[in-house]
């Protein structure tokens, strides 16, 4: 039975025709470069992928990673007696999406560098869980084509994304984002360009304080090919003074007077000729902020001495006048008890030396009666 992948190559060219095919794509499944085994699993990625005009495959990681399938995977896994369903369920999923077509709110043939690294990234996952799985026969082939309608409805999630979210999100001015078209893989500088004047600002502030005036928008960091900001004084005459240009997107005056009051201009410049934003600033610079005085801590003023003469004349609420008697009871309360405690310590040791010298009193004067000398007692004898 042949094989062949001249059938498939027809309806490939048929769909995008030979010139659409993306680059990497075309080498891929090039019939002098690879078998029969991988131009189906080409194909199959192809159809399952068109909703997002096979911008995976604009990722040169997953072009090496169905190569190393081709070359390390099929050949003991896949049954060339399966090969004519697999095409035959092939075709028909190229033909259906076939007929989906570009779409202003959720797909316009374009991605930017973080979406393809996420829709590849997600791809590459479950391609590795299937191989590592070892996965043979019709199970692998289900597997494979279950994966890819999952990947298919993924990636068109994050397409959606970025063409909702990130793409041109530019209110006003010309931002230039870096795309990559996924018919062709080519990535390109994109100008969105909406227009160049950004509105009119009303700052106050007060005489000598800080005037700040802030030029940067939330796109400006993402936007490519930005120069310089340049800030203006705009005066009645219709001409203006440049005050300020460079990297910095603000404008800080100290200490303003009623002088600077009035307008200001600020521009974003760009690689090309004309200004990326334009936005333009109303100064009122308002009187002096007056500061109140705090009096100091020491300082008693008539309103506080009024307060606290009335505070101090109020009667005291009973509940007050009960906790106040209760907190000098217990406090009298323990006085006492400790009074007592040191005078009973107190007496207690003075009874004890009172026996005790009582005691070693009456025993030592019985020993310590005197003796008469016997010189003296001899003599009395005599006489």
């Amino acid at each position: 039975m042949d094989f062949g992948f001249s059938p498939f190559s027809v309806l490939l060219l048929s769909v995008w025709g030979e010139s659409s095919l993306p680059n990497g794509l075309r080498e891929l499944c090039a019939p002098a470069a690879m078998g029969p085994h991988f131009t189906l699993l080409c194909a199959a990625l192809a159809g399952c992928l068109l909703p997002a005009e096979e911008c995976v495959m604009c990722d040169p990681s997953v072009v090496l990673a169905l190569k190393s399938l081709e070359k390390d995977y099929l050949p003991g896994h896949l049954d060339a007696k399966h090969h004519k369903a697999m095409m035959e369920r092939v075709e028909k999923a190229v033909k259906d999406f076939q007929e989906l077509s570009l779409n202003e709110d959720t797909y316009m043939g374009v991605v930017d560098e973080a979406t393809l690294q996420k829709g590849s990234w997600s791809l590459l996952k479950d391609l590795k869980r299937i191989t590592d799985s070892d996965v043979k026969g019709d199970l692998f082939v289900k597997e494979l084509f279950w994966m890819l309608h999952l990947q298919k409805e993924t990636f068109a999630t994050y397409v959606a994304r970025f063409q909702k979210e990130a793409y041109c999100p530019n209110k006003c001015g010309v931002m230039l984002q870096t795309l990559i078209w996924c018919k062709n893989c080519k990535k390109e500088v994109h100008a969105c360009r909406k227009s160049y004047d950004c509105g009119e600002r009303n700052v106050e502030v007060p005489q000598m304080e800080d005037m700040i005036l802030d030029c940067e928008l939330n796109w400006h960091q993402a936007s490519e090919g930005l120069t310089d900001y340049s800030f203006y004084r705009v005066w009645g005459n219709n001409t203006e003074t440049l005050v300020s240009k460079g990297k910095e997107p603000t404008l800080t005056k100290s200490m303003v007077g009623p002088e600077d009051a009035g307008s200001y201009r600020c521009e974003l410049g760009s690689v090309n000729s004309s200004p990326a934003t334009v936005i333009n600033f109303r100064v009122t610079v308002l009187p002096k902020r007056v500061e109140e005085e705090k009096p100091s801590p020491n300082i008693v003023t008539p309103g506080e001495a009024t307060t606290e003469s009335s505070n101090t004349l109020q009667p005291l609420k009973p509940e007050k006048m009960l906790k106040g008697r209760l907190l000098g009871l217990l406090i009298w309360g323990s006085l006492a008890l400790i009074t007592g405690i040191t005078f009973a310590i107190f007496c207690r040791r003075k009874v004890i030396d009172f026996i005790k010298s009582s005691l070693f009193g009456l025993g030592s004067g019985v020993a310590e009666q005197p003796q008469v000398p016997k010189e003296k007692a001899t003599d009395s004898r005599h006489q």
